[in-house]
């Protein structure tokens, strides 16, 4: 594993940006295949019509599951990698390892937790989150495995962030790979070849990233890391990883309240709009989640930039990382939002060719996305503070869209139009609109104030 450093305090910052930035995105999108191939596998076991399709609706009933443990880990490794980055701007590369060996013992200690809850409480869960007496079976055989991997899981997300975040982009876009590869060549096996259904599934993905897990150790102890995952940084000490933590949250409510999201668009879909309008919900998700990863990957790609030069207190190069952020995002979300809006069907039938429900989303994208071009303020500002390590704003601009905004609107709207499903659709391009205004306002004063205060030390 011979990797070339990268030097994030000198050079042009866009070349350096979209060098660091197209393995990220390449991850997101890989690792969104990497979350679609079990599904595809058991969504074709025979009988298709019976066994098909309840087995992947049980296996749909534990991404909510899925979900919780990928934010823990973000919780840990995306709070921590930044406030890493930062530590080695600074010139104390021993604060660097110390964040990183603090981090690593708490996503052991947090995968140890959630293995011991899924594996006792996993049936309850799986009810609450949907299962029915006949999907229930699958559920249960899917996630008894599953979260046996809870570890694997844990360090493969938490601890690649380590790797993005010294721009060692490509070793963790690898990270990715690796898993993806491995899963799609073990599931055929497993599923059809050893006749173990939704088990077959589960068993070839936690191989699968355990592989990458092992990928990740070996690189973050080997002699290529700028960071070292050393024995005398593994003892936790609060001091060192509650600011992490405290950062990590933002990014941990995001992805934790995706299922308390769908749950709330779901069940008042289903009241106004019935079957067709809960499908055509699945969709514009799913649309929304595909479209958005360059976004991601490209403030992903940035974090190091801004982290780093932050930490060396180099003010004037934190602002031409954020420029070019900046640009690149609102200029990508202008043309998935015009796109969008003038070719919807394209999006949908990506997903989806049932004819009915594809008239149905074509509309509905249209409103669900209807502010998208201003999403690119929202990801650059908002990604930005979690780069900076300013953990207070950036947990209440999570708390701010999803929670104060989101939710109640989607309750709140149907009560001012008389298209009801109309109105739980709108929620989303008018908390959307109102928490790119408040991030916008808020990154205006915060980070003038943050740049004036590194030219003044």
């Amino acid at each position: 594993m011979n990797q070339k450093s990268v030097d994030l305090g000198s050079g042009k910052v866009s070349k350096l940006l979209f060098s660091l930035a197209l393995p990220t995105i390449t991850s997101q999108i890989v690792n969104m295949l990497y979350n679609l191939v079990d599904r595809v596998y058991i969504g074709h076991m025979r009988p298709v019509d019976t066994v098909g399709a309840l087995a992947l609706t049980g296996v749909g009933v534990c991404l909510p599951v899925i979900m919780i443990i990928s934010a823990f880990a973000s919780l840990v490794g995306v709070g921590g990698a930044p406030r890493a980055s930062i530590q080695e701007g600074r010139g104390d590369l021993e604060g660097s390892q110390n964040i990183m060996g603090n981090s690593f013992t708490l996503l052991v200690v947090t995968a140890l937790a959630l293995t011991l809850v899924f594996q006792n409480f996993a049936e309850p869960l799986l009810l609450t989150f949907g299962a029915s007496e006949n999907t229930i079976g699958y559920a249960l055989d899917y996630m008894k495995i599953y979260s046996l991997g809870t570890l694997f899981v844990q360090v493969t997300l938490g601890m690649n962030a380590y790797i993005t975040a010294q721009g060692f982009t490509t070793v963790s876009m690898k990270t990715v790979l690796i898993g993806a590869g491995l899963n799609t060549l073990l599931d055929p096996i497993f599923i059809f070849g050893f006749g173990l259904g939704v088990r077959g599934a589960a068993l070839a993905t936690i191989l699968s990233q355990a592989v990458s897990a092992a990928w990740v150790l070996r690189f973050l102890t080997g002699p290529n890391t700028k960071w070292r995952l050393r024995r005398e940084y593994l003892r936790p000490r609060p001091k060192v990883f509650m600011p992490c933590l405290a950062l990590g949250l933002s990014p941990f409510i995001m992805q934790s309240t995706e299922s308390l999201i769908a749950v709330c668009f779901n069940s008042s879909l289903l009241k106004y709009g019935g079957d067709v309008a809960v499908g055509a919900m699945t969709v514009l998700t799913s649309t929304m989640q595909f479209a958005m990863m360059p976004l991601q990957g490209l403030s992903q790609g940035c974090q190091p930039i801004v982290s780093y030069n932050y930490g060396a207190r180099n003010a004037q190069r934190v602002k031409d990382a954020f420029k070019c952020l900046l640009k690149a995002c609102v200029t990508y979300s202008a043309i998935l939002w015009l796109l969008v809006q003038t070719l919807p069907r394209v999006f949908v039938l990506m997903f989806n060719n049932d004819p009915a429900l594809v008239d149905y989303a074509a509309w509905a994208l249209r409103i669900y996305m209807a502010t998208g071009f201003m999403f690119g303020v929202q990801i650059a500002c908002q990604q930005t503070f979690v780069a900076l390590g300013n953990a207070k704003t950036s947990l209440f601009l999570a708390v701010l869209r999803k929670i104060i905004l989101l939710i109640p609107l989607i309750y709140i709207l149907p009560n001012f139009f008389a298209d009801k499903a109309f109105a739980v659709f709108l929620a989303e391009p008018v908390a959307d609109f109102l928490a790119v205004c408040a991030t916008a306002s808020m990154f205006a004063v915060q980070f003038g104030r943050s740049m004036a205060e590194l030219k003044e030390s």
